[in-house]
């Protein structure tokens, strides 16, 4: 797999592990179906998602050849990085008004 491709494959898993706490009922999609999850739920399995992304991508650059240190400004672009790809979720599950 091409380094272009194994990136664009990340940013769309990325995209969707973001948004999935947000679509789906189930803790770590593996859980229980529930009618309704709370916010604090949601956001543990966001933190979750990110790690396990981030360890998929740090085994694509292992892959690729040697891994470059990060230091704690690639953790928090990152991490910022992965809460904005979550907002079209968010904003699915908690703002939008639904008519019932």
């Amino acid at each position: 797999m091409s380094t272009s491709l194994q990136i664009g494959f990340l940013v769309v898993l990325a995209l969707l592990a973001a948004n999935l706490p947000f679509i789906n009922q189930r803790i770590l999609v593996l859980g229980p179906q529930r009618s309704s999850k709370p916010l604090v739920w949601r956001l543990a399995e966001l933190v979750v998602l990110y790690f396990v992304v981030g360890a998929i991508g740090l085994a694509f650059e292992n892959h690729g050849g040697q891994i470059a240190p990060q230091g704690w400004e690639f953790y928090a672009i990152t991490g910022t990085m992965f809460v904005t790809l979550a907002f079209p979720g968010f904003v699915y599950r908690y703002l939008m008004h639904r008519q019932h």
